[in-house]
């Protein structure tokens, strides 16, 4: 962690902890210890744990709601907009996996109050899935008969890539995001042969997450 402030190490030492053993299962002595500072001087860089847990949730959706409102702004076709948002949301949880795994995974730890803002970004980001599947199906370019059910299915199939994707795998990240684009269409009964732009995603998702936090 050369070169990072303090709170940037306090804040990656959370993120990794937080996905590989979960935020109750992390504690403020792991925290310290990974962050190289003492309990007592914890503090004074997060506030208390879920303070800090609700802050890098926050962010991370942020980014990703800011990038794919990006992506579809502007394109008319529910095709297009589906399938940049597919390979957005695969990319990112390719090239970001402990951030995505703990907005995935931990909200529930959250308290009420914490949870709502957190909440909030995950629906609108959401909300840009369900709008181009059913503009699609408005336009008669899909046919799944139950868009929610195509959402979450997509969303939890893309999902999945950050507990398993490897850069060592047989799948280059083109490959993959490209499989993962075909894939939703045939989910939502989409034409196969229009796929989005892999370069502009690609950009788009470097650019977004490689800003230093």
């Amino acid at each position: 962690m050369a070169g990072l402030t303090t709170e940037q190490r306090v804040r990656r030492a959370a993120i990794k902890l937080f996905a590989a053993k979960g935020f109750h299962g992390t504690g403020i002595r792991d925290l310290a210890q990974a962050a190289g500072l003492s309990s007592a001087s914890l503090y004074h860089y997060m506030g208390t744990k879920e303070e800090l847990l609700a802050e890098l949730m926050r962010e991370s959706l942020d980014r990703l709601l800011t990038t794919a409102t990006t992506a579809v702004s502007g394109v008319d076709s529910p095709v297009e907009r589906l399938g940049r948002l597919v390979v957005l949301h695969v990319l990112t949880h390719a090239a970001q996996p402990n951030e995505t795994r703990v907005v995935d995974h931990e909200v529930r730890a959250l308290s009420a109050s914490a949870r709502r803002e957190v909440v909030r970004l995950r629906d609108d980001y959401e909300r840009l899935w369900a709008d181009a599947i059913a503009d699609g199906i408005r336009a008669g370019e899909f046919t799944s008969p139950e868009p929610s059910l195509a959402r979450l299915a997509l969303l939890e199939m893309c999902n999945g890539v950050a507990r398993w994707y490897s850069p060592r795998g047989p799948l280059g990240l083109d490959e993959l995001a490209t499989n993962y684009a075909q894939m939703a269409m045939r989910l939502v009964g989409g034409p196969e042969q229009a796929l989005p732009s892999f370069e502009y995603c690609r950009d788009l998702v470097s650019k977004t997450w490689n800003r230093r936090r």
